[in-house]
């Protein structure tokens, strides 16, 4: 009777393991989320990526029903925060928000990475596009970018430009070296204190994103001269393209995506995508994103993964050819 009960007993275990198994990933990925959400914004509170990030996650917590908290780790280019994501646990509980910099630019900027923005990640949705945005001080006299160049080769020593990102560092390189003018770049640890300066006259020209320059641009504090798009952009109406300037071909389009660590459950990248894409779907979603100068995009997880490819294959040549380094 015994030995009966205990032949029993190890059946009922050995019956009950598939249920233990069953709480591995795949199965807790079914409850997911059930506690917030990090995203890792590699850029300081207040810039482009930042406010776009925050909009759109808030939207996405109450489609999921969990809180997203934002973590703000700038440096390094954007490097910081985004190893900071890419080492996080694969639970869909750390999320970034990536950029053209972060997980395209860097890797042919920087001569170590810390990472690798090929492998590293899963893609989970492109949120969108826009232009970077060349500007002055509302006192300056330049009424686009093709007075700025002129005015450049005309006088003795470089003009001085605010950059407070990787993207506006390649706008600021590339035009130096399509034209040859000696413009200077002067790094910034994001818009802050680089839009301080150019608004109070320490430098003339900053380049930046639509966001972070639009509500300056309304107040006639700066006036936009040029935007990187091949075409004109509604983001900022009534201001013609650099390539329309006399930089023939000039273009520079920035980008935001959600991404996860690599081996996050495909159930959870679904869930996140989903939960994006239906954000971006919702009209008064898209209206909003436009009047911060961001142009909505969503899709799948498979199309930012050639998207971002794609961004590599262009850019990597480019970077190399004028002979772009990270300082």
């Amino acid at each position: 009777m015994r030995k009966f009960a205990a032949l029993f007993a190890a059946a009922c275990f050995l019956a009950g393991a598939p249920t233990v198994h069953a709480q591995g990933p795949q199965a807790a990925a079914s409850h997911y989320p059930d506690k917030p959400i990090r995203v890792v914004v590699a850029y300081a509170a207040g810039q482009g990526t930042d406010i776009v990030a925050r909009y759109i996650t808030d939207l996405m917590a109450k489609d999921l029903g969990q809180p997203f908290v934002i973590d703000n780790r700038p440096g390094a280019g954007g490097n910081l925060g985004t190893e900071a994501a890419a080492r996080a646990p694969a639970d869909g509980y750390t999320l970034t928000m990536g950029t053209n910099a972060t997980h395209v630019l860097n890797q042919f900027l920087y001569a170590k990475m810390p990472f690798d923005t090929a492998t590293d990640f899963e893609p989970v949705g492109l949120v969108g596009t826009f232009p970077m945005v060349v500007a002055v001080n509302g006192s300056v006299p330049f009424a686009s970018v093709a007075d700025l160049l002129d005015a450049t080769r005309r006088k003795t020593g470089a003009t001085d430009i605010a950059m407070p990102s990787t993207t506006a560092r390649l706008v600021v390189e590339l035009l130096k070296a399509h034209t040859g003018v000696p413009l200077f770049g002067v790094p910034y640890k994001g818009s802050g204190n680089a839009m301080t300066d150019v608004i109070g006259g320490q430098l003339p020209v900053i380049v930046d994103t639509p966001t972070a320059l639009r509500p300056h641009i309304a107040s006639g504090k700066v006036k936009a001269i040029g935007v990187t798009s091949v075409k004109p952009s509604g983001l900022v109406p009534g201001v013609k393209p650099v390539a329309e300037q006399g930089v023939q071909g000039f273009e520079v389009i920035a980008w935001n995506a959600l991404y996860a660590p690599k081996g996050t459950p495909p159930a959870v990248v679904a869930a996140l995508s989903a939960s994006l894409n239906k954000a971006l779907s919702r009209p008064e979603v898209r209206q909003k994103l436009l009047d911060l100068g961001f142009d909505p995009a969503g899709g799948t997880p498979e199309q930012l993964a050639e998207f971002a490819r794609a961004e590599r294959k262009k850019w990597g040549p480019l970077i190399q050819a004028a002979g772009i380094r990270a300082e």
